[in-house]
Parts: structure tokens; sequence; C-alpha cells
């Protein structure tokens, strides 16, 4: 008799891709890069285990947004302090902290609680196109669409 096959920390085995953000659609290219961090994309993918791979997501600056989202599209964050509510629109979190806005839209898209935390800690997102992660040899990795 077969049994249904689940993934455990003994029997997952790990990689490293990077993805190249120059060009790509904010929202479509972190859906993908949340897929990877979950392990969806390989057969073994269990959904109470973090079966994903590191993803290194170079030129983050250079993703693009459609529409008004520059000026219309606002990012939060509060001090937990009365009054401490902070706004930033989309186009000035791309030019003083497009890694932080990368980080955002791939977390918000990750499973909540502990589970969520750990898969986001092997997101790496860098500015331009260098990346301190060559010892790990990363696979490009060929988004779809």
């Amino acid at each position: 008799m077969r049994t249904t096959f689940m993934a455990n920390e003994q029997t997952i085995e790990r990689k490293w891709f990077v993805v190249d953000a120059q060009g790509k659609r904010l929202g479509r290219l972190a859906s993908e890069v949340a897929a990877v961090l979950r392990g969806k994309h390989k057969p073994t993918y269990t959904p109470h285990a973090d079966t994903g791979d590191h993803v290194i997501v170079i030129n983050a600056d250079k993703v693009e947004l459609t529409g008004k989202k520059l000026t219309d599209k606002m990012y939060y964050r509060h001090s937990n302090h009365p009054g401490g509510l902070k706004a930033r629109s989309a186009n000035e979190m791309l030019r003083s902290h497009p890694e932080k806005m990368m980080e955002t839209t791939v977390r918000g898209m990750l499973p909540k609680g502990p589970l969520g935390r750990k898969m986001a800690k092997k997101l790496h997102v860098y500015r331009g196109s260098e990346h301190n992660h060559q010892a790990q040899k990363p696979e490009a990795y060929e988004l779809r669409g």
C-alpha cells in the first residue's frame, strides 16, 4: 500500500535561484517568487512544511508598476506611538527603498504566522545587479509569462 508523501526537514533539498526583476511587473514577479519560497514549484510540496528554495532578486530598483500606482499606491507603517502612522508613495519607495518594497510585496503573499516568517527569511533582495551569494552557486530562474 502506498502512502502520501509528507516532506520534513530531513527530506528537503534546497536550491538557490536568481531572479532578475528588470522590466518585470511587481505583482506578477512577487507572486512567482512567493510560490518558489513556499516550494509550490516542486512535486514534494507539503503545505505545512517549509519546502521552498532560496530566492535572490536582483535589480529591484528596475521593477515596473502599471497605471497610476507610482503616485496612488501607498505603503504604510506605524511606530506604535500615538500619531505614529507613516505613509510613503510607491514612487518614494522605489527611489529610496526598492528592496523593502519587494520584500513587503512578497511577504504579503506568504502564509501568516511562524511558517511564513521562516519562508520570508529565504528571500534576498538587492537594488543592483550584484549580490554576495556566489558561493551558493545560484541558478537563473526563468519566470513564467
